[in-house]
Parts: structure tokens; sequence; C-alpha cells
């Protein structure tokens, strides 16, 4: 059943907004106070921030949403991808997933 929602996510994903890497990494320059420093930990000390280059462009995309929904936790990651169009967060997913 899980294997049918992760396909359905990723067909979803691929449905939508294409994303442009080279204006993922012009948007992505807020996040990377928080994602683009190796071990850092925010004001929320129990939780690490995830180092994201190189990870799935699905992922990222699925990720975003579902803290835009609420479904996924953290009052900065909310507030982050609130901001976000659907075409921003395809741009910075397009971005990190060919980012090292």
């Amino acid at each position: 059943m899980l294997m049918l929602g992760l396909v359905a996510a990723f067909a979803a994903f691929s449905a939508n907004a294409k994303g442009d890497a080279d204006a993922g990494k012009k948007k992505f320059y807020t996040c990377t106070g928080c994602h683009g420093i190796a071990g850092y930990r925010n004001a929320y000390p129990d939780y690490p921030v995830p180092k994201l280059a190189g990870q799935n462009e699905g992922y990222i995309v699925n990720a975003m949403n579902a803290y835009k929904a609420g479904e996924r936790k953290h009052p900065t990651m909310r507030a982050q991808a609130e901001s976000l169009s659907e075409q921003d967060i395809a741009d910075i997913a397009a971005f990190l997933s060919q980012a090292k």
C-alpha cells in the first residue's frame, strides 16, 4: 500500500510544474543558512537540519508540499513552504537534485 502511495506521489509530481535548476539555485539562497551547513542545528536543538544537495527531486517536492499543508511539523519549514509557489518548489527541487 505504501509503495502504491509513493508511485502516485511521484506520478503527481511529474504531471506538475517542471523545475528549472538555474532558477532554483537563486531561490535556494534563503535555505542555505540552515541546509548548507553540515551538522547545523538551528533554534530547535533536537532537530538536525538535513543537507539536501543530491536529494531526489520528487522527495523534495513532496516534503515541501507536506510542510505547506501542515502534514510535516516544523514551524520554520512550514512558514518557508507557505511562501513558495508550486513553481518555486519545483525549481528548488530541480536545483537540489543536481547539486553536490
